[in-house]
């Protein structure tokens, strides 16, 4: 009998070592910092790297495990770091190399992980490269090329609207741009071109950096034969199909070869151990899912899914969401949750500010199975500011500021990306406690009296101590990060209930989230649990609540 027992006991444990074991990136929270936007530590308008060390406790005691930085390298700030002059070094206003090691370094002192800002598409017009390329006036050194250039251009359209084709005075030809002009768009097809951007990866993956979110990813490679994109009738691209301004990109976006290459830029990662790739990509979930390796999820491993960033404050709405993706992406698979970032509107504004629906869009964030990535401030309920867009200056208001407001508005979306990516409000002093500069590169929002961490922070009531408390909860039971989630039936809730259960071995939690405006009983396991309105619930195996009553 005890040989017998000795066996099985032998047999449950190959079994357990045998078992896959989940990537660290699969169950982290991410913190998305704007850079710019964080905190200013030397006073002179402008968030910094050292801002960031600074805050880095705070961000910790919050309960984030990673987070992700948009750019600080060297760049002219045309697109505010998406314009890349050097990928091996800091913009001066920033910081400095040494800086940011510093920043590797102490946030791995806390145990938590950090993420850079990789631009893999397109750079600046001012690196180096760009400028070899107008020099070359041969056949034989156009062979060299970095960009991708024509003599005469086809009909394909930027993502932003309009011909993405630049013409070059110097070279009399002209450079693809997918995003903004003075954006030229890299020629992977030349070996050089990813030659030399998979060694400014490795460059930080040595500098001990978990890995990188990858801006508009999936239009890395572009037709090599120039073809038309076909047309097509569709005006506005959206978050599921890329499409629009009358023509659908074809040749563009999305190419196999795009989705290849992220397997490629996986196994360099995996030189360096287990890290992070997060990757920006607008299409369906087939799209997602190819590029995050297919059946093996062996490419880049998680995929931002846009479509909720518009998502509709309904159970309904959210229990049709889950269930779709459960079914799209099962284990090893693992979706990622945002509803805001640098680029489209804060999700406070979505919800007309209420803080009571935004405490139940984060319950649900935080203890669906999946990755939740929240843009700083949101944990506080920062919302979009006002600004029209001729003052703007992000250079897309810029070239939308002939067209009429209403429309944008109209569409729930602004072109103007500085009205969401104002300074951060840290407290009620002067320009929210961000600066000291008598002037910040944008304006602080107008709340920021009623709106920051510090009163949050002494408010057990508040957005901010909630968020907190839910990410403890996630933090301190493995069901919510590991864990699989079994969706309960709509039939048996109550209208405007979404519920789910979250299990891993002998845990299992039972989420209850009321979208509705009238408290709600539910029966769960024999007992009656009440919700109040705009409220949720997250109930123990034994019935007990992990809630409190904010």
């Amino acid at each position: 009998m005890k040989r017998i027992l000795f066996c099985i006991s032998i047999i449950l444990l190959t079994t357990k070592i045998c078992l896959p074991q989940m990537p660290w990136y699969h169950h982290t929270t991410i913190y998305q910092i704007y850079p710019r936007s964080f905190y200013d530590s030397n006073g002179d308008g402008i968030g910094d790297i050292q801002g960031i060390i600074e805050k880095l406790d705070y961000i910790q005691a919050t309960g984030y495990q990673t987070i992700w930085c948009s750019p600080f390298f060297k760049s002219p700030q045309q697109d505010f770091g998406y314009d890349v002059a050097d990928y091996c070094d800091i913009a001066p206003e920033y910081g400095t190399l040494s800086d940011a090691q510093q920043l590797i370094d102490e946030v791995h002192k806390r145990g938590m992980k950090i993420v850079f800002d990789m631009v893999m598409n397109h750079t600046s017009v001012e690196l180096p490269w760009f400028k070899a390329d107008i020099e070359h006036k041969t056949q034989e050194d156009r062979q060299k090329d970095f960009y991708i250039w024509a003599d005469k251009p086809n009909n394909w359209k930027s993502m932003t609207g309009g011909s993405g084709w630049q013409y070059s005075p110097e070279r009399k030809q002209y450079y693809w741009a997918s995003f903004l002009p003075f954006q030229p768009d890299l020629n992977y097809r030349n070996p050089e071109v990813k030659r030399a951007m998979l060694d400014n990866v490795r460059f930080w993956l040595k500098r001990g950096v978990d890995g990188f979110r990858l801006d508009i990813f999936n239009v890395i490679y572009k037709d090599a034969a120039l073809r038309d994109n076909p047309f097509s009738w569709k005006t506005v691209p959206d978050e599921k199909n890329p499409n629009g301004f009358f023509q659908k990109f074809k040749y563009t976006i999305n190419l196999p070869e795009s989705m290849a290459f992220a397997k490629e830029l996986r196994s360099v990662c995996n030189e360096f151990g287990d890290r992070m790739l997060l990757g920006e990509v607008s299409g369906n979930r087939k799209i997602i899912k190819k590029f995050s390796g297919e059946e093996k999820n062996d490419g880049l491993g998680l995929v931002f899914n846009f479509e909720m960033l518009r998502f509709k404050f309904k159970a309904k709405y959210f229990h049709e969401l889950v269930s779709g993706i459960e079914q799209d992406f099962p284990e090893p698979f693992m979706p990622v949750y945002v509803f805001s970032n640098h680029d489209r509107r804060r999700s406070m504004k979505r919800l007309n500010n209420d803080v009571q629906k935004a405490k139940l869009l984060h319950l649900f964030q935080l203890t669906v199975r999946g990755v939740p990535c929240m843009y700083y401030g949101e944990e506080t309920g920062m919302t979009d500011a006002r600004i029209p867009f001729k003052q703007g200056l992000d250079p897309i208001a810029q070239k939308m500021k002939k067209y009429p407001r209403f429309i944008f508005d109209l569409a729930g979306e602004t072109p103007n990306r500085d009205e969401l990516r104002t300074p951060m409000q840290w407290d009620s002093s002067f320009n929210a406690g961000f600066s000291k500069s008598a002037k910040t590169w944008l304006t602080v929002n107008e709340d920021y009296v009623s709106v920051n961490v510090a009163k949050e922070s002494g408010d057990k009531n508040s957005l901010l101590s909630y968020v907190s408390n839910v990410l403890k909860i996630r933090n301190e039971n493995e069901a919510f990060t590991k864990g699989s989630l079994e969706l309960i039936p709509q039939k048996e809730l109550p209208q405007n209930v979404l519920g789910y259960k979250r299990k891993l071995g002998s845990e299992e939690f039972t989420v209850l989230l009321n979208f509705g405006k009238k408290n709600k009983a539910v029966k769960i396991n024999g007992k009656v649990i009440q919700v109040p309105a705009l409220s949720g619930a997250v109930i123990s195996a034994s019935g007990l609540s992990l809630l409190d009553k904010n």
